[in-house]
C-alpha cells in the first residue's frame, strides 16, 4: 500500500464550510486516499514512501472545475487546442465535471446520436486521464427527440450528467419533460442561463428557471451575459438551486450575487467553474482567478472562498474529492503567496487579490505536478524529501 505524507504545513484549508481551516501540520495518505490530518510526530509521518516539506506553504483540495467542456481525447476543436487538460492540471484542477461535449463538430441531436456521444465520452476520459485528472465526461445534452426510455437507458449504462440550453427547443419551457425523466433517473442536470454563449444556444431567463427548476444553474453571473438583478434574487431566494460562479462569465454580477447568498445565507449553494473553452478561450487558472477575486473584491475570508471551488462542487456532484477529511480522495494542491507578493501567506494574498503560486499538485495520492508552470512561482518552494525509486530507474541501476 502506498502512502504520502505532508509535512511542515502552514495552513490547512478543508474545503468544507463547516469548518474552512484545519489544524495540524501534515496530511497522511495512504492507498490513494486521506487517512489521517495531524500533527508530523504523532502520526509517525517520516515512515510514509513519499515525504513532501511544504516548508510553511498551505495545502488546499484539488480544485473542482465545474463547468467544463471536452470534446474528444485532449484536442478542443473550439479553440483548437492540445494538451489543455494537462495543463488545467499545473492550475491546481484535479477534477473537472462536463457542462455538455456541445463543441463536438458535427454534435448529433437524434436521440441515437445523442445517446451515443454521451457514452462514449464517458467512456474515454473513464480510461484516459491526462497527467490524473479525473474528468467526469459524458453529460448528455437535452434534445426533444429523447424520450424517457432513453434517460432509463443511459442510466443503465452508467451516465448521470446532463445539459440544458442547446437542444432544438423552440422554448425552452419545451424542455421540461427531459428535465423531469433525467432527474427521475437521477442525473444532475445543468442550465444554461443568461444571455446566448454560441449559435444554437437558448437566452435562459429567470422564469424559465424557476419553472424548470434544474438542479444546477449554470454560469448564473453570465456565459458570458448574465441574468437581471431581480432574476437573481428571485433564484437566490426562491429556489434551492446550486448557483453557478465561473471565470467567463458577468465578475459584477458574480459579487452582487455573492452578496446575495451571504444575505440569504445559501453560501452553501455557490458553486465555481471555469466554463471553458468560450469565446475568452481556455483558462488553465481560471478557477484559482475565480476564488481569488471572489475573496478579494467580495470580501470573504481565503479559506470561505476556496470551499466554493472545492467543497461545495463536491457535495453539488456528490464526488469523494474536493474536501480534506479521512476517506476522502488524495486530491491535494502546495501552495503559497506568489513569489513578489506583499503578502506573507497564502490566505492573505488571495484576499489581496494575489493569484496563488503553485508549488505541487496531487492527484489520488500521486505527485503529478511539481512546480506549476501556468501559476505565479511560489514564495515557499516544498522540496519532495523522501520518493520511491520508479521501477525502471532500479531496472538501470
Amino acid at each position: 500500500m502506498a502512502s504520502l505524507a505532508v509535512i511542515n504545513i502552514g495552513a490547512i484549508a478543508s474545503g468544507d464550510l463547516a469548518q474552512p481551516v484545519l489544524d495540524g501540520d501534515c496530511v497522511l495518505v495512504e492507498d490513494g486516499k486521506i487517512s489521517a490530518i495531524g500533527g508530523a510526530d504523532q502520526l509517525n509521518a517520516n515512515s510514509s514512501d513519499t515525504v513532501i516539506d511544504a516548508s510553511g506553504a498551505t495545502v488546499l483540495p484539488g480544485l473542482i472545475d465545474s463547468h467544463f467542456h471536452v470534446a474528444i481525447g485532449e484536442y478542443q476543436p473550439r479553440q483548437k487546442v492540445v494538451d489543455f487538460i494537462d495543463s488545467y492540471t499545473h492550475g491546481g484542477v484535479t477534477s473537472m465535471i462536463s457542462a455538455g461535449e456541445i463543441h463536438m463538430p458535427g454534435r448529433p441531436n437524434d436521440a441515437a446520436g445523442v445517446k451515443a456521444l454521451a457514452i462514449i465520452a464517458q467512456r474515454s476520459y473513464n480510461a484516459f486521464r491526462p497527467n490524473g485528472a479525473k474528468v467526469h465526461a459524458g453529460a448528455v445534452v437535452l434534445e426533444p427527440t429523447l424520450q424517457e426510455k432513453d434517460f432509463e437507458e443511459l442510466a443503465s449504462e452508467g451516465i448521470w450528467l446532463a445539459k440544458f440550453g442547446f437542444g432544438n427547443y423552440r422554448d425552452p419551457y419545451d424542455g421540461e419533460p427531459q428535465i423531469r425523466w433525467a432527474q427521475k433517473n437521477g442525473f444532475k442536470v445543468m442550465c444554461h442561463s443568461g444571455g446566448s454563449s454560441i449559435p444554437g444556444s437558448t437566452a435562459i431567463s429567470a422564469e424559465h428557471l424557476l419553472r424548470l427548476k434544474p438542479d444546477i444553474c449554470g454560469h448564473v453571473n453570465g456565459g458570458p451575459t448574465s441574468l437581471d438583478n431581480d432574476g437573481l434574487r428571485r433564484l437566490v431566494a426562491e429556489t434551492g438551486l446550486y448557483l453557478q460562479l465561473v471565470q467567463a462569465g458577468n465578475l459584477r454580477s458574480s459579487l452582487f450575487i455573492l452578496g446575495l447568498a451571504q444575505e440569504h445565507e445559501a453560501m452553501e449553494r455557490v458553486v465555481v467553474g471555469s466554463d471553458t473553452p468560450t469565446g475568452t478561450g481556455m483558462m488553465p487558472l481560471g478557477v484559482i482567478k475565480t476564488v481569488t477575486e471572489l475573496s478579494s473584491l467580495g470580501g470573504i475570508p481565503a479559506p470561505t472562498a476556496l470551499c466554493l471551488a472545492t467543497g461545495n462542487n463536491s457535495k453539488a456532484w456528490e464526488l469523494n474529492s474536493g474536501i480534506i477529511a479521512p476517506g476522502k480522495d488524495a486530491d491535494l494542491i502546495i501552495a503559497d503567496a506568489p513569489n513578489g507578493s506583499t503578502r506573507s501567506d497564502l490566505f492573505s494574498a488571495m484576499e489581496n487579490g494575489d493569484v496563488p503560486g503553485i508549488g505541487v499538485v496531487i492527484i489520488d495520492g500521486e505527485i503529478r505536478v511539481v512546480r506549476s508552470r501556468n501559476s505565479p512561482p511560489p514564495t515557499k518552494v516544498p522540496p519532495v524529501l523522501k520518493q520511491p525509486t520508479p521501477p525502471t530507474a532500479r531496472a538501470h541501476a
